[in-house]
């Protein structure tokens, strides 16, 4: 439950009529936020789920044209109602929530008037999360939760129409993407849920023809999307200059111009390679003492080699992350970095329907949610990938890089970070909802950065974290060249691979992800960027006050808003 702010006045009589004004702005604001959000919810009841609203578990939301157009005229009458507003009446709070209900709402209409993913993104209407956020967590007793299952199975062929109807030139490489998660689907409702069934057996016979006919209608799809949808996925996966540079700008909430961004990621790019040979030069002389350094690219390339030769394979990298969350914690705790919270991570396998995207994810439990249960999730590699890919692969995400991602994804990063944000009460439920992906991803990388210079790991993790940071930069930078100025997928794996010192199968699989999430890559480095400035500002202010664990909780006890509003927040 969220409680409403009571804002009392302390001053003088004489005061009374302006803050009462405020109070009634406030008010407005707070039951439009309101009104906004129940209505939100149940128009996107799978959203609603992860959220930990469960009234709206046995419906999906719809995928229709008349539905899209219902949703676009909705959002539009409630920026009107929000630019007739006075914000700056308000209490500050509440303004920065305006601001960022204001910026969301106008973020859909775009996506929905402009860019229209809904006719060239296949991705769109894959339904696994529909049904997996079901049963991921013990919210409510597993018989009641599969019997929303069942009622959201029934909605799917539905989906699956719609979007027939609605794709017409798909970029390629978002329907191959799209094939490979519907077969996820497919395992999702036929072996996956099984694994339930076989705990309420009783159910087994009603889901059978359920089951059976959600299955046919994925296949008969995955049919479509292989032999008619493919043939004619010529569309451009490119977003061009005008349309990044507006996505990028609602995505980041900074203000940092693509321009800006690109020339402080040049300098940062050479200057953390300058770093990265520093710190790997005594680990050279360490393991090759009879070899010559030769030029400082093969000084680092030979560490990292070096040290991708311990490295784990789908059969040992769920435990070895689960014995890194317990190091990490520990550290954390021994270093009073920051509050640890006491809600239990969880070390999984990605689900299939997910993969083809992220190497791994951090699922947090919703605000709203009763069991604080969070997920690290790590994707296997592909069935169809060579000997020589999955072994690119795991020496990429050796065992020491193991142990940064785990900072990343886990402690004291995603999961940490959440779960302070998850701790956030105000008027409103918007900050829960609409959190910053600058913000959260800021904070993870600034995380690996924290852990390694209070001496996580040694000079070997210090050796991950910096080509971490190598590719957050190369990140936002492949971004914006591949989706504005033509990048080809050589010139993106050659920066990867010779600036980055990335494995071939780490940069073949960044690629994709860059044609697939335009401009989300760029969170890592401004977020990263913007966290360090709030850091820098934060200690200006306080001076020898500034105590690490002190700044840590209360750069997070925000939520997770722009960091334009932590600053605000924080007066800095």
């Amino acid at each position: 439950m969220f409680n409403r702010f009571v804002f009392v006045s302390l001053g003088l009589f004489i005061l009374i009529p302006a803050c009462s004004t405020i109070q009634n702005q406030d008010g407005q604001f707070e039951d439009l936020a309101n009104n906004y959000i129940e209505k939100f919810l149940k128009m996107n009841p799978v959203w609603a789920t992860s959220l930990g609203d469960h009234r709206y578990d046995d419906i999906i939301d719809d995928y229709s044209l008349e539905g899209i157009n219902n949703t676009l005229q909705f959002n539009r009458s409630y920026l009107d109602s929000l630019n007739a507003m006075d914000k700056n009446k308000l209490s500050e709070t509440n303004r920065i929530d305006y601001q960022i209900l204001r910026s969301n709402i106008k973020y859909t209409i775009f996506r929905l008037d402009t860019l229209r993913e809904y006719e060239w993104n296949p991705r769109v209407y894959n339904i696994g999360s529909a049904i997996y956020s079901l049963v991921a967590r013990d919210f409510a007793p597993l018989r009641e939760r599969l019997q929303n299952v069942k009622k959201r199975l029934l909605n799917i062929p539905p989906v699956l129409k719609e979007a027939q109807k609605n794709l017409k030139n798909p970029p390629k490489i978002h329907t191959e993407t799209a094939i490979l998660q519907n077969r996820g689907n497919i395992n999702l409702v036929t072996t996956e849920l099984d694994f339930f069934l076989e705990q309420s057996p009783d159910l087994k016979s009603e889901f059978e023809p359920v089951q059976k006919e959600v299955k046919k209608a994925l296949e008969d799809y995955g049919t479509w999307l292989e032999e008619e949808l493919l043939p004619k996925s010529n569309g451009d996966f490119r977003l061009g200059d005008d349309k990044y540079r507006t996505k990028l700008r609602y995505t980041l909430e900074s203000d940092y111009s693509k321009e800006k961004i690109g020339e402080l990621a040049q300098t940062d790019l050479r200057e953390t390679q300058k770093v990265l040979y520093e710190t790997a030069l005594p680990l050279y002389n360490k393991h090759f003492p009879n070899k010559r350094e030769g030029d400082k690219k093969n000084v680092i390339k030979s560490v990292l080699d070096k040290l991708a030769e311990q490295h784990p394979d789908n059969s040992t990298i769920i435990d070895l992350a689960r014995k890194a969350t317990e190091r990490t914690t520990q550290f954390v705790r021994d270093k009073e970095l920051v509050t640890v919270p006491d809600e239990e991570v969880r070390i999984i396998v990605m689900p299939e329907f997910q993969r083809g995207v992220a190497v791994a994810y951090c699922d947090a439990p919703g605000p709203l949610e009763t069991k604080k249960e969070t997920f690290y999730a790590i994707s296997p590699t592909p069935e169809d990938w060579s000997k020589k890919r999955v072994n690119s692969f795991f020496r990429e995400y050796n065992n020491y890089m193991l142990e940064n991602l785990t900072v990343h994804e886990a402690m004291p990063g995603h999961y940490l970070q959440l779960a302070h944000a998850n701790r956030f009460q105000a008027p409103t439920m918007i900050r829960a909802i609409f959190y910053s992906g600058t913000f959260v991803e800021g904070w993870a990388t600034y995380a690996e950065q924290v852990m390694v210079e209070h001496g996580y790991g040694g000079p070997e993790v210090k050796m991950q974290q910096l080509k971490m940071r190598l590719r957050l930069i190369i990140n936002a930078l492949i971004d914006q060249k591949i989706h504005t100025e033509g990048m080809t997928e050589k010139e993106a794996i050659d920066m990867m691979m010779k600036e980055g010192f990335q494995e071939e199968g780490e940069a073949a699989g960044k690629w994709r992800r860059a044609c697939l999430t335009s401009t989300q890559l760029s969170t890592y480095y401004v977020g990263n960027i913007e966290i360090n400035d709030i850091v820098n500002r934060y200690g200006n202010k306080m001076g020898t006050d500034a105590g690490i664990k002190k700044m840590h909780d209360a750069i997070l006890s925000f939520g997770s808003p722009a960091p334009k509003y932590v600053k605000q927040s924080l007066g800095i």
